[in-house]
């Protein structure tokens, strides 16, 4: 089972290069659950060749991730404006 501090994709991040797969669309993810997937996503982009086949579809999904981040940040600052 995983607590807070522990992200799903523990298991996963063994091998090199993967992640795992959220349950949840990007969008649908609470706060601490996408930091905790770019997180892994930069961890894994980090741990292989800059070369592999792989890379694109991490960073893809890492530019997900941000622009997600980044959308909240700016409904946040909306909504305090």
């Amino acid at each position: 089972m995983n607590g807070p501090r522990q992200p799903a994709s523990s298991q996963a991040a063994a091998v090199p290069g993967t992640v795992a797969v959220p349950k949840h669309p990007v969008s649908a993810l609470t706060t601490f659950e996408l930091r905790d997937y770019r997180r892994d996503l930069e961890r894994a982009i980090r741990g292989i060749a800059a070369d592999a086949p792989v890379q694109a579809d991490l960073r893809r999904k890492l530019g997900a991730v941000i622009a997600e981040q980044e959308d909240r940040a700016r409904m946040a600052a909306d909504a305090r404006a």
